[in-house]
């Protein structure tokens, strides 16, 4: 097929790469549960709604759901505040609807993950409670407090994610706590192996309830620096810093080496129970790294995903290279995930291309997302090529959209709810299908123009490309788990070649508006597995794809 392949970037045949972990190559949806589908009518989404609309994600093809946190919250970060590990908050029902929607995945045929916060908790959470309480209660060195300095400022330079310092004084202890997100996400200190001893039981009651594993948030915030140094300075690289936190190296504050540590106890855990999956969320400026360490050998965690594409200006053959070369073939490697949009990242189109492009931008991103070595993370919307909405300051509910605006792109306008039919349903006040009440965000009418019912008709839609994809995909053993080498990488064309088992499939990629030369090293023979915009062997025009069987 190829005259002469370059650039091995990640391979199939080290340790446990044989085909009999299902989450090796997976398919992955993620629900935002606020915003799938409301059952009662409040304008939430719910867990009875995410059980009622189960089979929309199932014919899609995907091997597994992740839903966002449903634990028990007052909600100041939507769920990433936890008050209760062990208990859904009403506002999702209850753990009747849980163990309820457990019984419809397995039905369906998909595994079920869930979120797992182990960096905080919310303020209101009764270990903290007790923690705050006094500096010689049970649970008092559960998070992390600290004198101030003598002149009473806070212990170190630290500045929280959403911006401000991070430490919070507390009066009734006479100390600062720490919170690396907001001041009412104080941070558990998991040095501690009590914290620890309680992280696992956590985990252990949703395993013995029947999930399939976790996706860890920000795990590398996890454990902080004990002697609390300060922070270097960020070299000045001209881009716009909106947060305090982005004048700092997180050099400190996060990223302790004893995180694998405590990894390798929660993946003993996990693994003890079979056909389970454990992945981690890894940010900062060390992710590539940290992703690698904390996958590396069996006694770590299966798979870490990381910022590489969620926050991405423009998609580029240098920037997929870029993602894909730390993943080698060393037989204690990694597996990695991809995610091009989540619950805390604008809309992958909105930053990708013009207007006019969508949707054939649209059917390229797919393709390529899908060609991908490694997990694909699909964020509910994104099959049907949903838009970051615009929310207006007045409806916003993101506090660090609020605290930074208009700075900060909101979180709000990739939650917005999922849109299941484009007019009023009967009996509904609003369009969408969502709720037949008013929703905690509101629809656009751009997305209403996309939403599910439209696109089922549709033979050419995105939502039934995306299914022929994952179907193709799920059959491909070179696509699924297969290594990967760059064969080329131009300025505006990308060439994958995926190979396992005997079958080779390379994926090649004009991601441009403008027609491209064919690779000059690159054969046209081949069977055409799946094509958009054009594409065929010898021929690549505007955002023309193909995957080719050699």
């Amino acid at each position: 097929m190829a005259q002469q392949d370059k650039r091995p970037v990640a391979g199939g045949q080290g340790a446990g790469a044989s085909g009999n972990e299902w989450w090796r190559g997976a398919a992955i949806y993620q629900i935002y549960p606020r915003s799938f589908m409301d059952s009662n009518g409040d304008g939430i989404g719910d867990l009875a709604g995410i059980t009622a609309r189960l089979g929309h994600v199932a014919a899609l093809g995907v091997d597994a759901i992740w839903i966002s946190p449903f634990y028990t919250s007052p909600m100041a970060d939507f769920g990433y505040d936890i008050a209760d590990y062990c208990d859904v908050d009403p506002i999702f029902g209850n753990l009747a609807d849980f163990d309820a929607l457990v019984v419809r995945a397995k039905e369906l045929g998909l595994k079920l993950i869930v979120d797992q916060v182990y960096a905080h908790t919310s303020d209101l959470h009764p270990w903290f409670v007790e923690s705050r309480s006094s500096r010689e209660n049970a649970r008092a060195d559960w998070y992390v407090w600290a004198d101030p300095k003598p002149e009473g400022s806070p212990p170190s330079n630290w500045q929280s994610v959403f911006g401000g310092p991070s430490w919070r004084w507390d009066g009734r202890r006479g100390q600062y706590y720490l919170h690396n997100f907001l001041d009412r996400q104080p941070q558990l200190n998991v040095h501690n192996p009590k914290v620890q001893d309680a992280l696992l039981d956590v985990a252990r009651f949703w395993l013995d309830r029947g999930v399939s594993g976790f996706r860890i948030d920000a795990l590398n915030f996890t454990m902080h620096d004990p002697e609390l140094r300060d922070n270097p300075p960020a070299p000045d690289d001209g881009s716009l810093r909106t947060r305090s936190f982005d004048f700092q190296l997180q050099r400190y504050n996060q990223s302790h080496p004893d995180v694998v540590r405590f990894i390798e106890r929660l993946q003993a855990l996990i693994a003890s129970y079979p056909d389970t999956f454990s992945l981690a969320e890894v940010g900062g400026r060390e992710a590539r790294r940290e992703m690698q360490d904390y996958t590396r050998g069996r006694e770590r965690l299966d798979s870490a995903y990381g910022f590489d594409f969620l926050y991405a200006p423009e998609l580029t053959p240098a920037l997929v290279a870029k993602a894909l070369e730390p993943w080698g073939d060393a037989p204690d490697a990694g597996w990695p995930s991809w995610a091009f949009e989540n619950h805390d990242a604008p809309r992958a189109l909105s930053r990708w291309c013009a207007s006019e492009d969508t949707d054939a931008f649209a059917r390229l991103k797919m393709m390529l997302f899908l060609a991908l070595r490694g997990n694909p993370i699909i964020y509910q919307g994104e099959e049907l090529g949903l838009l970051q909405d615009e929310v207006p300051f007045e409806l916003l509910q993101d506090p660090e959209a609020i605290a930074n605006w208009p700075l900060t792109l909101s979180r709000d306008g990739v939650r917005t709810p999922m849109p299941w039919c484009e007019l009023a349903a009967e009996g509904a006040l609003v369009p969408g299908g969502f709720s037949n009440a008013q929703p905690w965000l509101p629809h656009s009418a751009v997305n209403l123009a996309r939403a599910v019912d439209r696109q089922e008709g549709e033979a050419g839609s995105l939502l039934n490309l995306t299914r022929r994809l994952l179907m193709l995909r799920k059959d491909s053993a070179a696509l699924r788990r297969g290594d990967c080498a760059l064969v080329h990488v131009g300025e505006q064309v990308l060439v994958l070649r995926r190979r396992c088992e005997g079958e080779t499939v390379y994926g090649i990629f004009n991601i441009g508006a403008n027609a491209q030369d064919w690779p000059a090293d690159l054969e046209e023979a081949g069977e055409v597995v799946a094509t958009v915009n054009g594409g065929v062997p010898g021929q690549l025009g505007p955002f023309a794809a193909l995957w080719l069987r050699a």
